[in-house]
Parts: structure tokens; sequence; C-alpha cells
């Protein structure tokens, strides 16, 4: 479990979106106000963004707690970014993989992060695993549930899929093989950024000058906070935002996409 956060549209810094806000993920790590499972999120967290004219997105990530890390919050005071993904994290299962465990996960352009968790792993992923190439499980940053979703999303990418369609693909896949698991995922190719609410809480925020939040939860109590319904894929470039139903696993099509209104 965790409680992730990304953001895409005009520049900002990392503190104005993660440790400004008073009820920001800085300060979700250790009181948030709407995590269903578990109740300090002090097992890692990480940050990656994406610099002016480089495709490829920098990571700081750490094993410990965010509020014992001194140096992020000066870090997060001057960098700058028009894209962001950020994660506090609540294992699952404690584990020696220290920060690789932590999200954001990576690779090129792509940055991931999974707030939820699977049913009966690692058993019950062992079928999907076999699908994947002997390499990407070699590759694997860290021996937990996540790690392996982001493999299975990973795959889709590098198959074509746009950043909606690995995870509106990937979810019902895993939901089907590990029954109650929750999945709410989160991925930013720099551009734009697609999310799950898959058992676990989702918002997002239109910001006034622009730009899109989306996150576990409110990191303040602006009333243009929307609620996204569970079993939905949220797809936000700037501000324009779509949610589109997700398919539950027995269903055999999807539905269409809805422009969600603007206010």
């Amino acid at each position: 479990m965790c409680r992730h956060l990304a953001y895409t549209g005009p520049e900002e810094t990392l503190g104005r979106l993660l440790v400004e806000p008073p009820f920001g993920l800085y300060r979700q790590s250790w009181a948030p106000r709407r995590q269903r499972y578990g109740t300090v999120n002090a097992d890692g967290f990480g940050v990656g963004w994406y610099a002016q004219g480089d495709p490829l997105p920098a990571r700081y990530r750490r094993a410990g707690p965010i509020w014992a890390d001194l140096p992020f919050a000066d870090l997060a005071r001057v960098v700058r970014t028009r894209t962001l993904l950020a994660a506090v994290r609540d294992a699952t299962l404690a584990g020696a993989d220290a920060e690789a465990a932590a999200a954001p996960f990576a690779a090129g352009s792509w940055l991931f992060s999974h707030n939820g968790a699977v049913t009966g792993w690692p058993q019950s992923l062992a079928g999907l695993a076999d699908g994947l190439p002997p390499v990407d499980l070699l590759s694997l940053e860290a021996r937990n549930d996540s790690a392996l979703v982001w493999a299975l999303v990973l795959a889709r990418l590098r198959a074509g899929d746009d950043l909606g369609r690995a995870l509106a693909d990937t979810v019902p896949e895993i939901a089907a093989a590990a029954p109650g698991s929750r999945l709410n995922l989160l991925l930013t190719d720099g551009a734009s950024v697609a999310a799950t609410a898959w058992g676990d809480t989702l918002w997002y925020l239109p910001r006034p000058g622009g730009g899109t939040v989306v996150a576990s939860e409110p990191y303040d109590d602006d009333p243009r906070w929307h609620e996204v319904p569970d079993r939905t894929l949220l797809t936000a470039s700037g501000t324009d935002v779509q949610l589109t139903p997700l398919k539950e696993p027995s269903d055999a099509s999807a539905a269409s996409p809805s422009k969600e209104p603007r206010t």
C-alpha cells in the first residue's frame, strides 16, 4: 500500500506539489486522511521528474521515510518540472530490496507506481509471469508484487500500447488471476498521465493555472478535486481528463471514454 501522485502541466517545483500543500504527499507519509489500508507510509519513497529538453526522467529514491531525508526538502525547493510521479510506500510484505522496491519504477521515458497489493502473491501471478520474456523477469528491480505488475505493464508498452491501453488491459488480467487485488496504477511518459482506480482511492485536480494533479487523495481542501469512481481508467494530458470504465475480468468489452466536465 502507498500514496502516490502525478502531475503534468506548467512548470512547477517539486516542493509546491509534494511538500508545501497542507495535506501533501510529504504529510501523507505519516498522516494520510483517506488511506483505507495501512496507516503510515514509512517504508521508502521516490520521486521521478523530467528536465526540460530531456525525455528520460531523473529519479530520487530512498528506503526510509520521506520526513527523515533532510536533503529532499532542499532538492524539492529548487527542482522544477512539467511532469512528475511520486510515491510514499507502506510495504505489503517486509523485504530486503530497500530503495529498489520504492516507486517510481522506470524504463526509457516511462515512470510507474502501484498503490495496492496483489492477493496470493507470488503464487497467484506465476501464470502471468510465465508469459514474460525471461530477460524481463531477470531484470526486475525488486522481489515484490509491484515490480511484477510493472513488468506486465511494460511488456504492453514495449509492444506499442499507449499508456491507457497498457493499464486497461493489465488490470483485469491481474484481477482475474488474483481476485481481490487492489490495483491503483499510475503511469506517465513525461507528456501525459494514466491511472486506474481499482480497490483504493483516486482523485484528480484541474489546477486553475493549468495542468492536472492525479493523486491517491487530495493534498488540500480545494473544492475542485474530483473523486474517480472505482473500476475506472483516468487519462490526463494538460487540463484534458477522460474517465473510462474498466472491464471486469469476465467482461468481453470496455465502455467508451467519456469526457469529464470541467469546473
